[in-house]
């Protein structure tokens, strides 16, 4: 049993022009050097493309993207008698959204393009349509957690 105090949640309150708690967090991991209203405008403005692009609501679109996008399971590293073995786990909801958001917002910027907005919007699309960076990197984590399927019993 851990010492420590247990942590405190946060809760996020709804992002102003959508309403929804998704959505606040996932400007929050996009914003860069505290830049909230810029990272608000690039998000927004990759809702509107990717609204403009597939001719349906943007934040359903998002909302799938990240669905996608989110693991099942994933591996940790458990030091047992000298040797570190990768043991599955399986991934809590909170993380599993942080994870998808963070792997969307880190091929986004990987991609070409001319702006940020673009860049998510292409991102956030092909991830809808289980295709692209976050995705594949999806797959690798399970592939990972199904290969190590062996040293569960360690958790």
């Amino acid at each position: 049993m851990s010492r420590r105090k247990k942590v405190i949640t946060r809760h996020t309150l709804p992002d102003p022009k959508f309403n929804s708690i998704d959505a606040a967090r996932f400007i929050s991991y996009l914003l860069r050097k505290g830049k909230k209203s810029i990272a608000e405008n690039v998000f927004y403005e990759a809702i509107e493309i990717v609204e403009e692009t597939k001719k349906t609501n943007g934040l359903d679109v998002f909302r799938k993207a990240v669905n996608n996008v989110s693991p099942v399971m994933e591996v940790k590293s458990r030091r047992i008698g000298g040797a570190t073995y990768q043991v599955p786990i399986e991934v809590k909801p909170s993380r599993r959204f942080a994870l998808a958001s963070r792997w969307i917002i880190s091929f986004a910027k990987a991609r070409p393009g001319k702006s940020m907005a673009e860049k998510l919007s292409a991102e956030i699309i092909a991830a809808a349509g289980n295709e692209g960076g976050s995705i594949k990197k999806k797959e690798d984590t399970h592939r990972m957690a199904e290969a190590n399927r062996a040293f569960a019993h360690y958790k």
